[in-house]
């Protein structure tokens, strides 16, 4: 039994899972009602109030699990019988106060909104506009700023506490990055999963004849141990898949093509990571034009097999919550059916009573190690140098990698006032990259390692003998990019 990070995890996967059994069991309308009595079966309350708010906040997963509010264009949804336990004050006076004769604090308000009661500063706050100058002028850091983590945790400021004093998100400023997702307390907040249309496609390919293909991100790397990659392979085929394919390999084919379009356009930003390219079109529009054209790896490798297979069905498997926003704005060119993470995937094993480690290793072997290396923080720009080295090309790449919202904001600001020192920005959503993505089963520093590991064994490989041998030549794919541009 694998034991997870949070006790939240837990009761997301466990949702994930009896809504993926009954769906393979033709069974969903009989026994949907049934969940939360069978994950919260009392008498007993062990998170809440009692078992009633527990099973009401268990029947709001199994909504999230079976796609969400279809008329919220957010991946990312709120649940608000699960919002209701953070505090909805940022500015508190702490026991640290000595209610000293200078007041500064009362003073520094601007709306007058702290007063002296008992020697002690108190905060009206229906006066404060949580400015933050009271904070700052306190010389002995009595006032602290307690926001919630949901808020403080949302790189777009995307955030915020809504009239009902839960959390409310904004469309026009969500990057479904997803980090809301993990670093809510209480799992207020959870992504839509499409679980239910992925097994349908599985089922429907052995029905109909079609074949369904799983794609899986190079992060996968080590989320499923003890089980082997090859043991997870076997396991993806036993769940009824057609085929696996590599993501890294559609990495190999972005860097072969992304290296040519850099020396074309002298400055780019990369496009692989949806959040960061959703970032840059909501925060930073005129900076639009510098995303690459280039689709991402995931789309790559989806145009890939669907050259040789245009019925097919492929299904990405990832660490990522926005790249389901990259397929739900249709910026796959049709090359994804689906999006999963790695959470819903190990409820697709539990709910087919898969034991990974009980399986005979499957090979996958295709990506080069640049392709694979792509899941971490630098992987990107190295890719694309290594690209150029083996077209024998002297442009000089001046890489900026950036390892979340933060340093990308940064980068970004740089390259708007022409003061960037680089030529090619290389831009992640999330802390690390891709192997800290909100969607991964365990998120550890381990994550980078695993990956560097699962990227040395196909050491030997280049760029271009991984895009050779696959027989493709990724500068004929045409359509639109994921930075949203027309490619000539």
């Amino acid at each position: 039994m694998r034991t997870f990070e949070t006790k939240i995890q837990e009761l997301k996967t466990s949702v994930l899972t009896e809504v993926a059994r009954l769906t393979w069991e033709d069974r969903t309308q009989t026994g949907i009602l049934d969940i939360p009595e069978k994950i919260i079966p009392g008498p007993e309350s062990s998170l809440r109030c009692c078992i009633y708010k527990e099973r009401a906040i268990i029947g709001s997963r199994v909504k999230m699990a079976m796609g969400g509010d279809k008329t919220n264009p957010c991946v990312v949804e709120v649940l608000p019988i699960a919002c209701d336990e953070c505090p909805v004050t940022e500015m508190t006076v702490s026991a640290s106060c000595r209610g000293c004769l200078a007041t500064r604090c009362v003073h520094a308000c601007p709306k007058d909104a702290i007063t002296i009661v008992n020697h002690r500063a108190h905060i009206d706050h229906q006066k404060c506009i949580t400015c933050g100058k009271c904070l700052n002028a306190c010389q002995y850091s009595a006032i602290v700023k307690t926001q919630r983590p949901c808020e403080k945790g949302c790189p777009a400021g995307a955030i915020s506490m809504g009239p009902n004093k839960k959390a409310s998100i904004d469309i026009n400023k969500c990057i479904s990055c997803g980090n809301c997702v993990y670093q809510c307390p209480f799992g207020a907040i959870q992504d839509k999963s499409w679980i239910m249309d992925a097994i349908q496609m599985i089922r429907g390919g052995e029905h109909w004849g079609y074949k369904t293909y799983a794609v899986i991100a190079p992060s996968i790397a080590g989320q499923f141990a003890p089980a082997t990659y090859g043991q997870l392979v076997a396991g993806l085929k036993l769940l009824g898949f057609s085929g696996v394919a590599e993501v890294a390999l559609g990495a190999d084919m972005v860097a072969e093509r992304e290296s040519d379009e850099l020396v074309e356009r002298g400055v780019l930003t990369s496009s692989c990571c949806p959040g960061f390219v959703g970032y840059v079109k909501k925060k930073h529009p005129e900076l639009d034009k510098y995303v690459s054209h280039t689709p991402s790896p995931m789309v790559m490798i989806g145009l890939h097999l669907k050259e040789k297979d245009p019925d097919a069905k492929v299904i990405f498997i990832g660490p990522c919550v926005a790249k389901k926003k990259e397929f739900q704005l249709g910026r796959t060119m049709n090359a994804i059916d689906c999006v999963l993470t790695y959470e819903e995937l190990f409820a697709l094993f539990e709910s087919r009573d898969i034991d990974l480690t009980k399986l005979d290793e499957a090979e996958l072997d295709e990506a080069s190690p640049f392709g694979r290396n792509f899941a971490r923080s630098g992987g990107v720009a190295q890719a694309v140098v290594q690209a150029l080295q083996e077209k024998n090309s002297d442009f000089e790449v001046k890489a900026v990698p950036c390892s979340g919202i933060a340093q990308c904001e940064m980068a970004l600001l740089k390259l708007k006032v022409g003061k960037l020192e680089g030529n090619f920005i290389e831009g992640m959503a999330c802390d690390g990259g891709c192997v800290q993505g909100a969607g991964c089963l365990v998120r550890s520093p381990r994550n980078r390692m695993d990956v560097e590991k699962h990227a040395k064994e196909a050491e030997g490989r280049t760029i271009l003998g991984a895009t050779a041998a696959a027989g493709q030549a990724p500068a004929k794919a045409a359509g639109k990019s994921e930075g949203g541009a027309e490619k000539a």
